[in-house]
């Protein structure tokens, strides 16, 4: 697995409350990748993602969430395809990583699992088709 991260994930309470605080507290611009339901902003390489909780926890089929701040984001790694999202759990697995969710095809049309490092933070392996990676797997620019 490359060393990197592609998204860093917050669950928000209100979703669009949150993302005109980094629009217009921030002075920061939506991404292309934004749709109804997640805000994205490109920042050097990486996306923040804005996300409602709600959602959040129907995603990661109701792990236990802190009820602020700590332990409601996750960072993301993305590949290139399904298979390389297969092939990284069959890693995690030989390593005894511990695996949160199993990947499956996601709703926003991806596909992705979860997965925890040694203190609990969550990391979600997916591959997403909406969002082009370079050849070091960085993300391409919107613009």
């Amino acid at each position: 697995m490359d060393q990197r991260i592609s998204i860093i994930t917050l669950g928000v309470n209100d979703l669009e409350a949150s993302t005109d605080f980094y629009i217009n507290k921030f002075g920061w611009s939506k991404s292309e990748q934004s749709s109804d339901g997640i805000s994205f902003f490109h920042l050097n390489g990486i996306l923040l993602g804005l996300y409602p909780i709600s959602e959040f926890k129907k995603e990661i089929d109701g792990l236990e969430l802190a009820s602020k701040g700590r332990n409601r984001m996750t960072m993301a790694f993305l590949t290139r395809s399904e298979k390389e999202v297969d092939e990284l759990f069959k890693n995690f697995e030989s390593n005894k990583i511990e695996i949160l969710k199993q990947p499956e095809k996601a709703f926003w049309g991806g596909y992705s699992g979860y997965i925890a490092d040694l203190d609990g933070n969550l990391w979600e392996i997916a591959y997403n088709p909406y969002i082009e990676l370079d050849d070091e797997g960085n993300l391409k620019s919107s613009s």
